[in-house]
């Protein structure tokens, strides 16, 4: 499926049709567009603690969650250290990272608790929401390329099983934009690293050109969803590239640390 844009006033957010459907859930990816943010930030910037304006950020929060349908206030933020740690997340959770300090590390929350918005961080790393409609829970993964040979997306699925009694078969999910295999340029270490956890299933997702190789990370981590055993038609991919489109994203390989982040967010409801 394609990814849907959603327009209030300037702010531009995606969704996907596979999660637009289930009235149980309420999500959304954000793009750079519709904040108040000044430059580097630009204007929607949703990442705290990069220099930006708290009161710029909590506004850019508001706008966002107002589009998608979230509370900001109860929000539980990531923080992501690129390691494969699951955190499931209750309502002594809520507002961390905006409002209470966020007391744990975690590139991966859970929950099934209602109006518990969890919230993970990209600017070129892939981002996962997961949805499941038989348990009512909910997961947001972030899975750069370190998480993704570790597993985290296999491994949040496995949390939710034996946390929720989550039956992968039954579970959708979303894998935002991030940065694409025309731009995802890289030494020997990436795919040595995805050869070491997924042995020979990494290499339709692995291009060799000239003394680099290119990396398909959103098509390795729907690898290992489908790992974990959920349906392939249970999976849904934005398939736009954080690097090749600045007017929508922010991308590190493009922009290094002056930038802002985008966010991909879920709720029950």
């Amino acid at each position: 499926m394609s990814f849907c844009f959603h327009r209030q006033g300037d702010l531009l957010a995606l969704t996907s049709p596979l999660l637009d459907g289930c009235p149980g859930v309420v999500h959304g990816f954000s793009t750079r567009k519709g904040g108040v943010s000044a430059p580097p930030f630009d204007t929607l910037n949703l990442g705290p603690g990069r220099g930006d304006e708290p009161a710029a950020v909590a506004e850019n929060y508001r706008r966002f969650c107002a589009c998608i349908g979230a509370d900001p206030r109860r929000a539980v933020l990531s923080k992501q250290v690129h390691e494969a740690t699951v955190r499931i997340c209750d309502s002594g959770d809520a507002g961390k990272g905006l409002y209470a300090q966020r007391d744990y590390t975690a590139d991966a929350l859970v929950t099934r608790e209602k109006d518990l918005p969890l919230t993970v961080f990209s600017a070129d790393c892939g981002i996962l929401l997961l949805y499941d409609p038989a348990a009512h829970s909910a997961g947001a993964v972030h899975a750069g390329w370190r998480g993704c040979a570790a597993g985290i997306a296999e491994k949040t699925v496995g949390v939710m099983t034996d946390a929720f009694g989550t039956e992968p078969r039954n579970l959708l999910a979303a894998i935002g934009p991030c940065i694409g295999p025309c731009c995802f340029e890289t030494d020997a270490d990436v795919p040595d690293a995805m050869r070491a956890s997924l042995g020979r299933e990494a290499e339709p997702y692995l291009t060799r050109r000239g003394p680099k190789w290119h990396v398909d990370l959103a098509g390795l981590n729907r690898r290992w969803l489908l790992r974990a055993g959920l349906l392939p038609e249970h999976i849904d991919e934005c398939g736009l590239c954080t690097a090749c489109r600045p007017d929508l994203f922010w991308s590190y390989r493009k922009m290094g640390d002056a930038r802002g982040a985008q966010v991909a967010m879920i709720a029950l409801c």
